[in-house]
């Protein structure tokens, strides 16, 4: 029955969404069906009760706050700053300024929160920079597409609060384990290139330029900035100083000064900054508060638990589990986009993951990490457009330059499940 019943029910989203509905819209109307036809409920109560229960929860205040810093960053000249003091210390690797993408994605990943901000602020600065080079194209779009989506990951990521405010788990704690998966994905991209560039040097022609040892400092003087409200940031959460939302004002100030004092703070980069967290905001709002109203329906109708009891029937190992859950959201990250996709999924799977005795701060990172995979599969990944739109490119040739990229991403996975202490020793070794 309720294996039927959620096949449906998921048919039916699929066809709203094709129809060209809105995520949040057609969550809701979901959950509508079910309570008025699969339950004694009262609809209209339980809809206003659960959009304000929802809306008002105070983890969710630091998801605009984080968002703005991040649409304030993307409008100074970070980007060309990070360039000039990574490029001397990356350039005498095999790959060159391809590292640079990697490494600069990872640290702007730290301050921006998003994915989309994260590729497109270093995209802007560096495609041009590695095209005059005569870097090889497909390469450099690939390491882009899949360094971008380390938005996702690295703390203060927008991803991991929406799935710290769903599973009701700690957002501090999924900040601490999601440091060490970052920085593993970043040495296995950075390892690959290497080893591309091995294998064919034309990829990344080497440079003439040498730098000293004192130049290479000098130069890493553009990168503290960045670095300083990477600490304050990041540093008042893992302290114990902060929450994530008064962290998150530490950073939006820390942005503004950024931007004023690289003279592109005015009224116009500032209101623009300003909408356009406002947009995002109320965006992932709007679909949290539906899935949540979907979640209710759902425990309603008891589907969740039925579910749940499936599992423990059918005694599926973590492992089974875990590959079968890899494989739909692989399979939603062709339609959805990251939010939608954990949202939607979360009345279902939470019960199923917590029946089979998964940790939910370790099935969180290992979420993200998959929707990370659906930032760069077609036809609605993410940033497959973003870097459509930067470089002219067919959305093919994109796509098959990321390719690499979801395979190496594919692989960290296996990783984090042979190894969960990646994930779970930092968390546990914060908390004694």
């Amino acid at each position: 029955m309720a294996t039927g019943l959620s096949l449906i029910l998921f048919v039916f989203l699929l066809i709203l969404l094709s129809l060209g509905i809105w995520v949040a819209p057609a969550l809701i109307t979901l959950g509508y069906i079910l309570l008025e036809f699969f339950t004694p409920a009262p609809v209209g109560s339980l809809l206003a009760s659960t959009l304000w229960d929802a809306s008002w929860n105070w983890a969710l205040t630091a998801l605009p706050l984080f968002i703005w810093m991040g649409e304030i960053l993307f409008r100074t000249r970070l980007s060309s700053e990070m360039f000039k003091g990574l490029a001397p210390m990356l350039s005498n690797l095999p790959g060159g300024l391809l590292h640079v993408n990697v490494v600069g994605c990872g640290i702007m990943a730290a301050v921006a929160g998003s994915s989309a901000v994260t590729c497109a602020t270093i995209g802007r600065m560096s495609i041009p920079e590695l095209k005059k080079r005569n870097y090889d194209e497909t390469l450099s779009i690939g390491s882009l597409a899949g360094s971008g989506t380390l938005g996702l990951l690295i703390p203060p990521s927008i991803m991991l609060i929406v799935y710290g405010v769903l599973a009701q788990v700690s957002i501090s704690r999924l900040f601490i384990a999601g440091v060490l998966p970052g920085i593993m994905i970043i040495i296995i991209f950075m390892t690959y290139i290497i080893i591309r560039s091995k294998l064919n040097p034309a990829l990344a022609p080497k440079q003439d330029v040498k730098y000293t040892f004192w130049e290479k400092i000098k130069a890493a003087r553009n990168l503290l900035p960045v670095l300083a409200l990477i600490f304050f940031v990041l540093g008042s959460i893992y302290g114990g100083y902060a929450t994530p939302t008064e962290a998150a004002t530490i950073g939006v100030i820390g942005a503004l000064l950024l931007a004023w004092s690289s003279k592109t703070l005015n009224k116009q980069s500032f209101v623009d900054s300003l909408m356009g967290a406002v947009k995002t905001s109320c965006m992932i709002n709007f679909i949290i508060v539906g899935a949540a109203f979907l979640s209710v329906a759902m425990g309603y109708t008891g589907i969740p638990k039925q579910l749940g009891q499936i599992v423990s029937d059918f005694e599926l190992s973590q492992l089974s589990l875990l590959a079968i859950l890899t494989l739909l959201y692989i399979f939603l990250g062709c339609f959805l986009e990251g939010t939608s996709m954990m949202v939607l999924t979360a009345s279902v799977v939470l019960p199923m993951v917590q029946t089979a005795g998964i940790d939910l701060i370790w099935f969180g990172i290992f979420t993200v990490v998959v929707v990370e995979m659906a930032q760069i599969t077609p036809p609605v990944g993410f940033n497959l457009f973003v870097l459509q739109g930067m470089t002219g490119r067919d959305i093919l040739k994109v796509t098959k330059a990321a390719l690499p990229f979801f395979f190496l991403m594919l692989l960290s996975i296996v990783i984090l499940i042979m190894f969960p202490e990646i994930v779970t020793a930092p968390v546990n070794f914060m908390i004694q």
